[in-house]
This record gives C-alpha cells, sequence and structure tokens, in this order.
C-alpha cells in the first residue's frame, strides 16, 4: 500500500446530531479537513460528487481552495457523474484547480450511478444521441474531456482578434500539463475497467460494483484489478497506473469509536439492485481494534492489488473526530499493511 486517503462524501443536514448542517459548514470543515489530513501525513483528499442531494456537488471550487490551504497533499474527486459535464467548461476548471494547487489534482470520473432525480443530466441540457444510454452519453463526454486536456490546439482563431493569439489552432487555456495522466475512472465492472485501461485512465475501484460472479466483494473487486492491470500492458500505455480501493474502516480505541461504531463489528456483504437489471455488490464496513483490523485488512484481496486506499469518513461527525478516525488508521494499523 504506497498511498492513503480519506474520501469524502460531504453530506450535511439541519440535524442537531451533525455537525455539517448546511452546505456551507460542509465546504469549509472540507478544506479543515485536508489541511488536517496532510498535517497528519495522509497522502489524498478526496471528494464525492452528487447532484441534487445535501452533499457536495460542484468540485472544482472546491478543489482549488483545498490545493490554496495545502501544499503536498493529493487533491482529488471520486467521482464526477460525465453525465452531467460540458466537457470542455470542465477542462478549463479542472487546469485552473490544478493549477492552484500546484499539479496536486487526481480527478475521478465515472458514467454516473443513479442519482437523486430521474434523469437528472436533463436539467442540465444533456440527453443521450439517437441510439446512446446515458452511460454511452458519459463515457462520450469522457473521451472529449480527455482529448481536450492532451492540450493540442483544435479551434480555428479569429484573423482579428481582441488579443493576440499563437500562431496554429487554437487549445483551451488554462492548460495544466501531466493533469491528462491524472484521470481515473471509476469502473463499476470488469467491462468498464477493461474501457478505462484502453483509454489510459487510472482506475477507481469503490465499495459497490456489479455482481459478475457471486464470490466475496474483495475477491470480485481484485479480479477486476487484475483484469484491468492485464488490458492496461496489452494497450501498450508508456506508464504505470495507479489503482485505488475505498473502504471504510474505523479502528476502536475509546469509548467514543465503540460508540459509533462498535455495531459494524462482524458487518459482511451486501446485494442489491442499483437499477432494475443491476445486480450489485456492497463491500462490508470494517471496525475492530487495531490487532484485528490489522488481520482482516491483510486478507482483503483487493486491497493488495491497489496502491492506493481511500478511507471512507463520516464528515457529519466534524473535522476533529475524522482527523482523529484518520489519524488511527495511519499511526496504528497502515504501517502493518505495508505503507510507508
Amino acid at each position: 500500500m504506497k498511498k492513503i486517503g480519506f474520501l469524502s462524501f460531504g453530506h450535511w443536514t439541519p440535524s442537531p446530531q451533525s455537525q455539517t448542517r448546511s452546505a456551507a459548514d460542509t465546504l469549509l470543515q472540507s478544506i479543515e479537513l485536508a489541511v488536517a489530513a496532510e498535517e497528519l501525513g495522509a497522502d489524498g483528499a478526496y471528494f464525492r460528487v452528487h447532484h441534487f442531494a445535501r452533499q457536495l456537488a460542484s468540485p472544482f471550487p472546491l478543489l482549488a481552495a483545498v490545493g490554496a490551504r495545502t501544499s503536498t497533499i493529493e487533491i482529488g474527486t471520486a467521482v464526477i457523474d460525465m453525465r452531467y459535464e460540458n466537457p470542455l467548461y470542465m477542462a478549463e476548471d479542472a487546469g485552473s484547480a490544478d493549477l492552484i494547487a500546484g499539479g496536486r489534482l487526481q480527478l475521478g470520473i465515472s458514467r454516473g450511478s443513479p442519482e437523486q432525480v430521474i434523469d437528472g443530466w436533463r436539467y442540465f441540457g444533456y440527453q443521450p444521441a439517437d441510439g446512446e444510454s446515458d452511460a454511452d452519453m458519459g463515457r462520450r463526454h469522457a473521451e472529449v474531456f480527455l482529448d481536450i486536456l492532451r492540450g493540442e490546439g483544435f479551434a480555428k482563431p479569429n484573423p482579428q482578434p481582441m488579443f493576440p493569439n499563437p500562431p496554429g489552432l487554437l487549445r483551451l487555456e488554462p492548460h495544466a500539463e501531466g493533469l491528462r495522466e491524472r484521470i481515473w475512472w471509476g469502473a463499476g465492472s470488469n467491462a468498464t475497467a477493461v474501457w478505462a485501461a484502453r483509454h489510459g485512465m487510472n482506475l477507481q475501484s469503490s465499495t459497490l460494483k456489479n455482481d459478475e460472479t457471486g464470490e466475496a466483494f474483495h475477491v470480485q473487486q481484485a479480479a477486476q484489478i487484475r483484469t484491468y492491470r492485464a488490458a492496461w500492458k496489452e494497450a501498450g500505455h508508456a506508464r504505470e497506473p495507479r489503482v485505488s480501493v475505498s473502504r471504510s474502516i474505523f479502528a476502536l480505541l475509546d469509548d467514543r469509536d465503540r460508540a459509533y461504531f462498535g455495531g459494524e463489528r462482524g458487518s459482511e456483504d451486501q446485494v442489491g439492485f442499483i437499477d432494475p437489471r443491476t445486480r450489485a455488490i456492497f463491500g462490508r464496513s470494517y471496525a475492530a481494534e487495531p490487532d484485528v483490523l490489522i488481520e482482516q485488512l491483510r486478507a482483503d484481496e483487493a486491497i493488495a492489488e491497489a496502491d492506493t486506499l481511500l478511507l471512507t469518513i463520516p464528515n457529519q461527525l466534524g473535522v476533529d473526530y475524522c482527523a482523529h478516525a484518520i489519524e488511527a488508521i495511519l499511526t496504528h494499523v497502515a504501517p502493518a499493511l505495508g505503507w510507508r
């Protein structure tokens, strides 16, 4: 395990039990948690993107703010739903955020998953072309985004521009050098993992994937990662890819930990349907004393296959508790898994 970061879904609710009762609370605490995680030595601060929900949505203002407040930690998403995105506008936003962060952006994108509303992307002005599904549309948007990030000119310049142009066709600005190699695809199936490999994207595999074999979640996920790496090698890319998995992992160190997560002991995988046609398997949570956690995580085949582990954090419990939960893993569990 080379890198460990956190992943926040950015929930908020007006409930008095929540430490994030508004969007402002969630955004500002997300910045503070990234600062705290960097001070603890964590490698990454990642944020989920959901539309039409009391969760983090438009990611680039947050990523830019985190980039301005930190100096070493990777900053990313897991994931941006490309069905909702204008790829050209997104490339400008991503380039700006990456330059502010000094080249630390790690953008996870995906074709998306079931959302809070029916066909929410339609409200954003997008609809599949004839013969396309919404998933096809998301992948098409992703391909345009990847092409734009290469930084090659494609737009014919005005012969009488307001400001002087460089020679040739124009590209979008600002361009962030190297960002194209820091794009990840959130794959829910073996087939989309292969598609990501062929397009030269890193792989993000979360706690949910299509149930393709009926085996334990971590076994299926490990097979997905191996399939991805084989497809990457076959595609002949020059660099080595990165692979992340996300997990809910809590070290039970004190009474507060046990009160919050002691009930997760013995958690098991769950199977359900994310739409009428797709049977999915949801990975278990891990909650135990550090010595028990170490043995459980050593038996997780997908963690062994990945190079990056993202810890899902309960952001509504506040910055202090989330920093404590991250520190507990980094201090008491991660070194035994080969981190650092």
